[in-house]
C-alpha cells in the first residue's frame, strides 16, 4: 500500500519547534534521533538533515523488545552503511551507557579542538528529536534516572522545547515530536497511525485496523491466527466477526461491535500482543 496520498497533520507547535531548532542549532554538539524499531524507516524524520545541517547524529532505535529483530537489523545495517551511528535499546530495561561511549567517540575531535584553542572541555549538548510517540521522553527519563519528562502513548505529550541537565557530561535539549509537513505515501501514513505517531482522527480507525490485519496476514500470519483465529481476509466483515467473537467485542443482541474490534487490533499491535513485528521492509 504505497500509493500517493496527502496526509496533512502538522500542528502549529511542530512548525514552531522546527524554527526554534534552527535558532538553537549553534549551541548543539550532537543530535539523538529516536526512531521506533518497529517502523525504522517510516518513523525517521524525512528532512532531518535539512534541519540539523552537518551536526553529528546518533540514531537511537527504541522499543527493541517489540520489534522483529531479524528485519530491523537490516535497517540498522542500511543506516550504518550510510555513515550513521545506530544503537538499539529497550529503554525501559536496558543499560544505555553505550550511548555515552558512542557520544564520546563521535565528539572526541570537538573536544580536541577546544583543548587546542585553550578552552575547557564542557558538557556535551545533545538535541533529542523524533516523531511523536517514539520514546523520546522515556529516553530522557532513563538518562536522568527520574521521571522528568511526561510519557504517554498518544502523540503530542511534549509541547515545548526545553533544556534538561543530565549530569556533568551531558545536557539535553528536549523537543516536541515533529513530522514533515506532508506525508504523501499512504503506506507510511498507515504505519504511523498504526503506532500512534499521528492522532486518531487523521485516518479512520477501521482503515488503520484493516491495514494492520492485512500486513499481519501477509507477514506474520501465525500470530494473527493465534490471537484472533483469522485464517483468511477475503471479507473484512467476516474477519471482524471472527475477531469480535473471539475477543469478546460484542454488544446487546450478540452483535459484534466493529469500533471495539478496530480499537482492539490497534491496541494489541502497539502493546505487543500480536508478537514482535517490524512493518518496514
Amino acid at each position: 500500500m504505497n500509493e500517493k496520498t496527502n496526509i496533512n497533520w502538522f500542528p502549529g507547535h511542530m512548525a514552531k519547534t522546527r524554527r526554534e531548532i534552527g535558532e538553537k542549532l549553534d549551541l548543539i554538539d550532537v543530535v539523538f534521533e529516536v526512531v521506533d524499531a518497529r517502523i525504522p524507516f517510516s518513523s525517521k524524520i524525512k528532512d532531518i538533515d535539512d534541519l540539523i545541517k552537518d551536526k553529528p547524529k546518533i540514531i537511537i532505535m527504541s522499543k527493541k523488545d517489540l520489534c522483529d529483530e531479524s528485519k530491523t537489523s537490516k535497517w540498522v545495517k542500511y543506516y550504518e552503511e550510510k555513515g550513521y551511528k545506530v544503537l538499539m535499546f529497550d529503554l525501559m530495561k536496558d543499560n544505555i551507557n553505550k550511548l555515552y561511549t558512542v557520544t564520546d567517540e563521535l565528539l572526541n575531535d570537538l573536544n580536541q579542538k577546544r583543548l587546542e584553542k585553550g578552552l575547557k572541555v564542557r558538557k556535551y549538548r545533545a538535541l533529542v528529536m523524533g516523531i511523536p510517540n517514539v520514546g523520546k521522553s522515556t529516553l530522557i527519563n532513563k538518562l536522568t534516572g527520574r521521571r522528568s519528562a511526561g510519557v504517554g502513548n498518544k502523540p503530542g505529550v511534549t509541547k515545548v522545547i526545553s533544556w534538561i541537565r543530565i549530569n556533568d557530561k551531558l545536557e539535553l535539549l528536549d523537543t516536541p515530536g515533529i513530522l514533515w509537513p506532508k506525508i504523501d505515501d499512504k503506506g507510511v501514513a498507515y504505519k504511523l497511525a498504526s503506532f500512534s505517531a499521528i492522532k486518531d482522527e487523521i485516518l479512520p480507525k477501521d482503515e488503520v485496523a484493516c491495514f494492520i490485519i492485512e500486513y499481519m496476514f501477509n507477514n506474520y500470519r501465525s500470530a494473527l491466527e493465534e490471537r484472533y483465529g483469522v485464517t483468511n481476509i477475503d471479507d473484512y466483515s467476516d474477519v471482524y466477526d471472527v475477531i469480535g467473537r473471539r475477543r469478546g467485542c460484542v454488544i446487546r443482541g450478540n452483535e459484534v461491535d466493529y469500533d471495539k474490534v478496530s480499537n482492539l487490533v490497534i491496541k494489541d499491535l502497539q502493546e505487543g500482543y500480536l508478537g514482535r513485528v517490524t512493518f518496514d521492509e
